[in-house]
């Protein structure tokens, strides 16, 4: 029981990191109707910052460096790229975010090598132990953060101006722009807030228990997509929701890996889009998504 519960709250802790993510693809998809496939490079991006500020300025500013980089990346690619491209295919649009992702992440793995960076954070490799139980220092401030940042964007999404432009974006753009919403702006301050949270999950997916930054830290984005996917990429709770889910599984797997031998190795990596797909099979919209109808 007392592994279970370690695993529990493990699964937690890293679902809610993943729930940033994936709160980042659902933002600018309610905001533009695109899934940004380069959500990874702005996640490297971030932590790259951080990583090579921290010695010279310490963590804290760093952190802060590496948050704004990656927002205004994210603002860069909206504004240079996905701009003069506004009013075309969303499925061309989503094949652009692959392009640019394959150049932003191609410039940071040849700056990064072979190379492992540690982001400097101050818990270190602490442990805290709970009788049977032993929770990482890290793990608890990712759940921490990672609650904090959500809480205070759903508040600012529900009650702010930009929230509410956002919210009238999603509904139907025309009557947004009708009514005087300014859409750029608004798609604009989505790739920017994608980029800063994506900064913050780089941080708790590099620091202990994993040995820092390095070229395949991106791939972690990967696992944050079936939790926008299986929530439902036009919903802020379902991003939430979907990361515990692939938190949870994903440590849960991992950790009992030796009594699931029968189903092949890797199983922790390959268990969040089994879930995925199952959930799509019953909800194809995802579990919060918005079912669309159409007139036939």
């Amino acid at each position: 029981m007392s592994t279970f519960a370690e695993l529990l709250l493990n699964g937690i802790s890293m679902g809610s990191v993943y729930a940033l993510i994936a709160l980042g693809f659902v933002v600018i998809f309610r905001a533009t109707e695109v899934v940004n496939f380069a959500h990874a490079s702005l996640l490297l991006a971030g932590g790259y910052v951080t990583a090579t500020l921290h010695d010279d300025i310490g963590f804290w500013p760093a952190l802060l460096a590496g948050i704004a980089s990656a927002a205004l990346v994210g603002a860069a690619v909206e504004f240079l790229v996905m701009r003069r491209a506004r009013g075309g295919d969303h499925s061309v649009l989503a094949i652009v975010t692959i392009g640019v992702d394959i150049l932003l992440t191609t410039e940071l793995t040849r700056r990064l090598g072979t190379d492992v960076l540690a982001l400097g954070d101050p818990w270190g490799d602490a442990v805290l132990s709970l009788g049977p139980i032993s929770l990482a220092h890290t793990r608890i401030a990712a759940f921490v953060a990672a609650a904090l940042l959500i809480t205070t964007f759903l508040l600012a999404f529900r009650y702010t101006t930009w929230g509410v432009a956002m919210r009238a974006a999603a509904e139907s753009t025309e009557t947004a722009a009708l009514m005087g919403v300014r859409l750029g702006r608004v798609s604009l301050g989505a790739w920017a807030v994608a980029g800063g949270l994506a900064a913050v999950a780089a941080l708790f997916l590099t620091v202990f228990p994993t040995p820092g930054l390095e070229r395949a830290t991106s791939l972690a984005a990967l696992k944050a997509f079936p939790a926008a996917i299986l929530g439902g990429l036009d919903s802020t709770t379902g991003a939430l929701v979907g990361g515990l889910v692939v938190g949870v599984t994903e440590s849960l797997a991992t950790g009992y890996q030796s009594d699931l031998a029968f189903m092949g190795r890797g199983l922790g990596d390959l268990a969040p889009y089994l879930v995925m797909v199952a959930i799509l099979l019953v909800r194809p919209a995802g579990l919060f998504g918005t079912k669309e109808l159409a007139r036939v």
